[in-house]
């Protein structure tokens, strides 16, 4: 299962539930990772999307505590459990966590690779992605050029779990 975030030096992702900043390279990433895919998200992501809605060319899970809680053209699910069982269905590869924070670390430990935009800035927020930085399970596999935006420096990365060595 893969992820897919930007974050800034902080590993910080957004504040008061919007995204740090917006830059069309990273959006045109986004798109291109995820769509025809399988998108997993929380119940306050899907809310900070245009109007709300379930992005369009994939199939969006909402994972929401909330058992009431239902949304046109997704699917929800109300527990890790219940997420794992329906994602079943589908190859572990074509499915993206995409936030938000409380989402992205229930899921951490299901997921093998992660699709990172760094961002070369400190920004001020509420909310944060797991420091796979310092976190030894995982290793930079691919990075591309350092691209910019405005004034804003920015890098592609793919973290991967790295493989516990066998025993023999």
């Amino acid at each position: 299962m893969n992820m897919i975030v930007a974050v800034d030096n902080n590993w910080a992702i957004g504040s008061r539930n919007r995204l740090l900043v917006s830059i069309p390279k990273d959006q045109k990433h986004f798109r291109e990772e995820t769509t025809g895919k399988v998108v997993v998200l929380g119940r306050k992501t899907l809310e900070t999307f245009p109007q709300g809605q379930p992005l369009q060319n994939r199939l969006n899970i909402i994972l929401s505590g909330d058992r009431n809680y239902r949304v046109k053209d997704a699917v929800v699910v109300h527990s890790v459990e219940e997420l794992l069982e329906e994602l079943k269905k589908y190859a572990s590869e074509d499915v993206y966590v995409v936030g938000g924070e409380s989402v992205y670390r229930q899921l951490l430990p299901y997921c093998d690779t992660a699709h990172v935009t760094k961002i070369d800035h400190i920004y001020e927020a509420d909310s944060h992605f797991p420091n796979l930085d310092e976190d030894p399970e995982w290793e930079i596999t691919a990075d591309s050029e350092e691209q910019t935006y405005f004034d804003i420096a920015y890098t592609f990365l793919k973290y991967e779990r790295r493989k516990k060595l066998e025993k023999h």
